[in-house]
């Protein structure tokens, strides 16, 4: 690319022991402190896909949380942006960009970002939001994450048998599932054989189905139209996450309920979806980054764990499909869109 390693680039200044005591005493009882009259805070925003100027509820979020802690976008606050445009091999590019910018801290929401940027960077803080991080070698652990690189666990290892529960509660008389993964995930391998023993237990037989390309996906689509489940589990991941609207788009199609990892594939018309509730990660990252524009040094700083869930289910995709969900799931359900 023609450019120097960051190495080779100035390093970010160091506080002392007594600048570190001075702004532990200024952070309030949860650990938030606050922006500091006068100064002007730059941060980086690393994404894969493009930054519309309207902000996705996810990143509104993000941006409601830092004003509450008094960083307003455009007073004191600069955010500089860079995507991979939806191009995973963009973004290295991307974030060396970004780094041209000095920023005190960068903001790397979704795993290939996270990557992307720890890979330009060892110096400049990194905050990400990303599925198992451990997992994909992000930090070395969730309790000490060591190195620049801290944040919110999205935490999609282990939650496919939970998702494949719900979809076996909704559909009583389902005895075939297609499994959506990807080979390059480094967990979904793993996760399908944990899944594999209890869809035995739920009576259900799995049928995997490998969509790490665009290509595979539509081998796939043709695959299930021939041998016909009864429904759709969707392996969370980026590229299935960038596919949500053709996936949701099939199973409506060929009336199949689908099942997915965030609730963003039901607003785009599949049927359920369980996990963390994306917005609310978004905002807790924030505060990462303003402990970190306060002197807080990101390899001490644990990675966060969602500790709330949630289930979102589309009753107008149950009614399309001519599926009646039981009443007791409804009633658990933390969204329901009508």
């Amino acid at each position: 690319m023609g450019r120097t390693a960051d190495e080779k680039r100035s390093p970010v200044k160091t506080f002392s022991l007594i600048t570190l005591l001075a702004l532990s005493l200024a952070c309030s009882p949860m650990g938030w402190c606050a922006s500091q009259p006068g100064k002007v805070y730059r941060i980086g925003y690393l994404s894969l896909p493009p930054v519309p100027e309207t902000p996705s509820g996810a990143r509104a979020a993000f941006l409601r949380a830092m004003e509450k802690m008094g960083y307003v976008h455009g007073k004191n606050l600069i955010i500089e942006y860079r995507s991979g445009e939806g191009n995973v091999e963009l973004l290295p590019e991307a974030a060396l960009d970004l780094l041209d910018q000095k920023p005190a801290v960068i903001f790397a929401p979704g795993t290939p970002a996270a990557l992307a940027a720890k890979q330009a960077t060892r110096t400049i803080p990194i905050v990400m939001f990303a599925s198992d991080p451990v997992a994909n070698g992000i930090v070395a652990s969730l309790a000490k994450p060591g190195g620049n690189v801290t944040g919110v666990s999205g935490v999609q290892i282990k939650l496919n048998a939970k998702r494949l529960e719900i979809l076996k509660e909704a559909l009583p008389r389902a005895s075939r599932v297609a499994v959506l993964w990807s080979r390059a995930h480094p967990s979904h391998t793993q996760d399908l054989t944990a899944i594999g023993s209890r869809a035995k237990e739920l009576g259900l037989t799995l049928q995997p189905f490998d969509v790490t390309r665009v290509e595979d996906l539509q081998t796939s689509f043709a695959r299930i139209s021939a041998n016909r489940p009864d429904a759709i589990l969707v392996m969370f991941d980026y590229r299935t996450v960038a596919y949500r609207e053709l996936i949701a788009e099939f199973a409506m199609r060929n009336r199949l309920p689908a099942m997915f990892g965030s609730r963003g594939s039901v607003d785009a018309g599949g049927l359920m979806s369980y996990g963390p509730n994306i917005a609310e990660m978004f905002a807790r990252a924030a505060t990462y980054v303003d402990r970190i524009l306060n002197g807080a040094d990101p390899s001490t700083l644990p990675v966060e764990q969602p500790t709330r869930f949630e289930l979102v289910i589309n009753r107008r995709t149950a009614r399309s499909l001519g599926l009646r969900i039981p009443e007791p799931l409804l009633l658990r359900a933390s969204v329901l869109i009508e």
